[in-house]
């Protein structure tokens, strides 16, 4: 039963101090999240983020901690921009391309460690514009410049540190440590979220509400199947014979995930379809009156529904393809089995196994591309059709696949672990 499973799981020494570990970063997060710049007043920044689409998603993803503008208020937000940036620049340069594919562990480390250098650079220019922008809406008053630099330093500061802590999750915990700050910021948002569905309960909507939770939970089974759907590539390892003995002549498969890219495509398609509404609200504000004009045209046409759910889904399939094809290489692949005798039945070792791998593979990714998109998009459909908004944020496609994955990826690693540990024992 399930719960013999977590008493195995504290039982463990190891596994019961990583899961302990984890949880006390979580802590420490949480309490950063809920201590403001001290130089700042936020009296009035919970109404601006309650009546804005943008921000208020934002908020969500930092746990609140932007809506109090806490020492964290940026979340890891500038260091997600620093590896779509890192990412992108693989397809121009092809040394960057080598040292994140070809030159190893060591090679990548070096990769992450130009991410974090240009985070910096980032958490300062995303907190001026931040700032910048709650100055010109009313939500804070004006900062000197002193004052300013003291409140980049302090974000940025705080970026760093959420990136260290999801470093240390990752080495000493379970799980990807950015992942898992994601997670927790997703649902530290579950009380407040659930005290407005109450508050604004409306018993005349019951059907709808319950129409609501049902495809909630339709979409969460959704994700879980396909999150865990595999497509398996038979491949058998020829026989070797050394003195007396016959090494080889297995047969496995090779698993190829239905999206393999995970939760990270709709990640960066929604930073930059948050782009254009913060940069609407930054300029609109100007003294120029055709800047002014052309920015809340901008605003405007993001606003729309339909427009904001056709780019979303139009961005989450087009980074579903990319990020694939920056993370996933058939040619090592196709080397590593014919180094290891291996090869995929009916298919020549080599290029004829790349070209094969990539038949497979663009076969499998356009349904989880589309599925993809489709889940980041259902919510605010289901919304607008229901007209439930509470739960919007709550089961949001973002946060549905984030919560989904992060669970799904964490319960893989501890079930590895338990395994293991039963192979030690044996």
């Amino acid at each position: 039963m399930w719960y013999d499973k977590i008493v195995q799981i504290f039982k463990v020494e190891e596994l019961r101090n990583k899961i302990l570990f984890v949880l006390g970063v979580f802590v420490v997060f949480r309490l950063m999240a809920n201590i403001p710049i001290p130089i700042i007043e936020i009296e009035r920044l919970q109404e601006f983020f309650a009546n804005s689409q943008v921000f208020g998603l934002l908020n969500v993803f930092t746990g609140g901690a932007l809506s109090k503008l806490s020492i964290v208020m940026l979340g890891i937000g500038p260091y997600i921009t620093s590896v779509i940036i890192m990412q992108l620049l693989t397809m121009i340069f092809p040394r960057l391309e080598r040292l994140y594919k070809e030159e190893g562990q060591q090679g990548k480390q070096k990769f992450n460690q130009y991410g974090r250098y240009l985070t910096v650079p980032l958490a300062f220019l995303q907190g001026f514009g931040m700032l910048t922008l709650l100055q010109r809406r009313g939500a804070i008053g004006n900062l000197g410049i002193l004052q300013m630099l003291s409140a980049l330093t302090t974000a940025a500061a705080g970026t760093m540190f959420l990136v260290w802590l999801g470093e240390l999750i990752s080495e000493k915990g379970i799980g990807n440590g950015v992942s898992l700050l994601i997670f927790a910021g997703i649902i530290a948002r579950f009380p407040s979220n659930m005290q407005q569905l109450v508050v604004g309960w409306d018993p005349s909507q019951i059907p709808s509400y319950l129409a609501f939770f049902i495809i909630s939970v339709l979409i969460i089974a959704g994700v879980v199947i396909v999150n865990e759907a595999k497509r398996n590539i038979p491949v058998s390892y020829s026989k070797r014979v050394k003195g007396r003995k016959v090494y080889g002549g297995s047969s496995t498969y090779l698993p190829l995930s239905v999206n393999p890219a995970g939760v990270i495509p709709i990640i960066f398609a929604l930073a930059i379809l948050l782009f254009p509404g913060m940069l609407s609200s930054m300029l609109s504000g100007v003294g120029n009156e055709i800047i002014s004009n052309a920015a809340q045209a901008l605003g405007a046409f993001f606003q729309n529904p339909w427009v904001y759910n056709i780019f979303y889904f139009l961005l989450v399939s087009m980074f579903t393809y990319f990020y694939t094809s920056v993370t996933f290489d058939p040619n090592s692949i196709a080397d590593n089995l014919k180094k290891m005798g291996g090869f995929i039945p009916g298919i020549r070792p080599g290029e004829s196994t790349t070209e094969y791998l990539y038949f497979v593979l663009y076969r499998v990714l356009p349904f989880g591309a589309v599925f993809l998109a489709s889940i980041a998009i259902m919510p605010s459909i289901i919304a607008a059709i229901t007209g439930v908004q509470s739960f919007q944020f709550l089961v949001g496609g973002t946060s549905v696949l984030i919560v989904v994955s992060v669970v799904l990826e964490s319960m893989r690693q501890v079930k590895s672990q338990l395994q293991m540990r039963e192979y030690e024992t044996f």
